[in-house]
């Protein structure tokens, strides 16, 4: 079935605990807000980030997303086994490009290793289990990482990679957040939750991401917070 792309809606999943004016931006913009909030199924501090069930697919809005588990609505479907304690909280936190899946895939769920190879990405293997939370996702061949062991891996498979300082980064019940937690992609547009100028290595991130083509906006009026990433995707609307 072809779907008529005229008549696709924008949406933004944004964790519950996301601050209003993030969600209002985000709308500003065009984009319906879902709020994220699932049941303790990973640590309790977790539990309200999308990107602990979800894995987006690519940059750009119109990558589906693959999920753990159906909401009421059907809007996620997955499948896929998680748990509270590492790894087995880790199954759909992979950073995918549209042309790389970056995970450790000893632990990916299968179905995200099943799309990645019927679509013809190239699969690198990284050690780090929270690849997304580790990441910023700024085009198909571009991200921006703390994780030394994953720029390097990425850099060998012909990824333009921004390595930056670690830390920096609110995340509630944990002494850091990750990068790629407070951001995402909207249209071409890098979002981050929070004041991205507070981070010491800024400047060249808002470098790295406006040479390509796109722009950033962060918010100063509190801190870079770890939200669990925002996650864009295309909906048909009803008939």
């Amino acid at each position: 079935m072809t779907i008529d792309t005229g008549k696709l809606r924008k949406q933004v999943i944004l964790s519950a605990d996301r601050p209003d004016m993030l969600a209002d931006c985000l709308s500003s913009q065009g984009y319906c807000t879902v709020s994220f909030s699932a049941a303790e199924i990973v640590s309790p501090y977790l539990s309200k980030h999308p990107d602990m069930f979800m894995c987006k697919m690519g940059a750009k809005d119109d990558a589906p997303v693959i999920s753990y588990q159906d909401d009421e609505q059907n809007r996620y479907p997955g499948f896929g086994p998680l748990s509270a304690e590492y790894p087995g909280d880790i199954a759909y936190n992979a950073a995918c490009t549209g042309r790389f899946l970056l995970h450790n895939l000893q632990y990916t769920a299968a179905h995200i290793i099943d799309f990645a190879e019927k679509s013809g990405m190239t699969m690198v293997n990284v050690r780090q289990g929270y690849a997304k939370c580790s990441t910023v996702i700024v085009d198909d061949r571009s991200i921006i990482t703390y994780d030394r062991g994953m720029a390097k891996a990425c850099t060998a498979a012909g990824m333009d990679v921004l390595t930056i300082s670690p830390g920096h980064i609110v995340l509630p019940g944990y002494d850091t957040g990750f990068i790629g937690g407070t951001s995402g992609r909207a249209g071409d547009t890098i979002y981050f939750n929070g004041d991205l100028s507070s981070h010491p290595d800024s400047k060249d991130i808002i470098a790295f991401i406006t040479e390509r083509g796109l722009s950033v906006r962060f918010f100063e009026e509190w801190p870079l917070t770890d939200i669990g990433s925002v996650i864009t995707t295309c909906k048909a609307s009803p008939l």
